[in-house]
């Protein structure tokens, strides 16, 4: 879908501007840019598709600003990011074929879970600690499970990963967020050479939101930077909560259709 009015076009360009700002200090982008692919008249394939290809502007625009400032070392990570592609990839591959009410129904849950442990968590901050699980272990279990998720469904993946590198990996905030901004541009990366190939992206406004999100990444990262765990906790639990809603009182949730809510 090519033939978008200027209005339109002024509003999704918003839309992932203010994506890439959340998404690069808490996730949560896609939850701002596919209803708003949706409203603008994009089937539900083409919107997931797009999103991935706008995605990736921001989630590596992000990933570039926190390794500059040394936050995440890309060539160590570069296992977890093919795994997090391969993931990715698959999950996209299924999307077609495995009703995703299942993940529709316990995703409001899940974040009201992550929000929770975040807020009430007193310990949080810029130190990491203890790892409860070693890197190997990390990398081959956990990094490909969420990377699958993203393929497959894509809303709140951002904050399962902070949720497992804080929780398991041991990481603070910041470092959290860095790395989780790197494993979600490599999902982004596996999703959308799945969406590309089976042509269902729209490529024009699909580049021209990447250049918002670019630019919302940059700000968003560059404010988490400066004010660390101060931004990025009370902003991670305010995006979880508001995922959380709005998953719920979509119409189409499959716990308000099973009990006629």
């Amino acid at each position: 879908m090519e033939d978008l009015t200027i209005t339109l076009t002024l509003l999704l360009l918003a839309a992932a501007f203010m994506a890439g700002f959340v998404d690069s200090i808490a996730g949560g982008g896609g939850l701002i840019v596919l209803p708003a692919l949706l409203l603008a008249g994009f089937t539900p394939v083409e919107a997931l598709g797009t999103n991935k290809l706008q995605g990736l502007f921001g989630s590596g625009s992000a990933t570039v600003a926190y390794a500059r400032k040394g936050h995440v070392d890309l060539k160590a990570q570069v296992p977890s990011a093919v795994l997090a592609a391969v993931g990715a990839a698959l999950g996209a591959m299924l999307a077609t074929i495995v009703p995703g009410d299942i993940f529709r129904a316990i995703l409001p849950f899940l974040l009201v879970a992550i929000a929770l442990y975040f807020a009430l968590k007193p310990d949080m901050g810029e130190i990491d600690r203890a790892r409860r699980l070693s890197p190997f272990l990390f990398g081959l279990l956990i990094v490909p499970l969420v990377g699958f998720y993203d393929g497959i469904f894509g809303p709140g993946a951002g904050s399962f990963y902070m949720l497992a590198f804080v929780a398991l990996a041991g990481y603070g905030l910041l470092k959290a967020t860095a790395h989780t901004k790197l494993l979600n541009f490599a999902s982004n990366l596996g999703g959308f050479a799945v969406f590309a190939f089976v042509g269902v992206i729209s490529w024009k406004i699909g580049l021209m939101m990447g250049a918002a999100q670019f630019l919302g990444a940059q700000v968003g990262s560059r404010m988490a930077m400066k004010n660390g765990a101060k931004i990025i906790k009370p902003l991670l639990v305010i995006t979880c909560v508001a995922l959380a809603v709005k998953l719920a009182s979509d119409p189409a949730n499959p716990v308000r259709v099973w009990f006629g809510v």
